[in-house]
């Protein structure tokens, strides 16, 4: 082995990554404000939240300002699943 020293923690912080194209996950059970999941879109991250309760009323605060956005919504197995604009969430293999 030779004397090469690698300090990950630090090159980690070092690291200039973009706040989106990241996968968030959640739980969707109306203790989160809808404004944070919406900036959470608007910075280009996709959201999966685990449903806790009755989507249509947990998601009224925010589905239709990310609709606006041209962000899209999907239900899918118990999880909402939300994508920022220019993300096609693709259902083609489900059948």
């Amino acid at each position: 082995m030779s004397d090469f020293d690698l300090d990950l923690q630090t090159a980690e912080g070092e690291i200039d990554l973009p706040d989106g194209d990241r996968i968030v996950l959640g739980v969707l059970d109306g203790s989160t404000p809808p404004g944070e999941w919406v900036a959470a879109v608007e910075a280009g991250n996709t959201l999966v939240l685990d449903i806790e309760g009755e989507l249509p009323e947990l998601a009224e605060g925010f589905a239709p300002r990310v609709k606006e956005l041209g962000g899209e919504l999907m239900h899918f197995r118990g999880f909402l699943v939300v994508s920022p604009p220019g993300v096609e969430i693709d259902t083609g293999l489900l059948g």
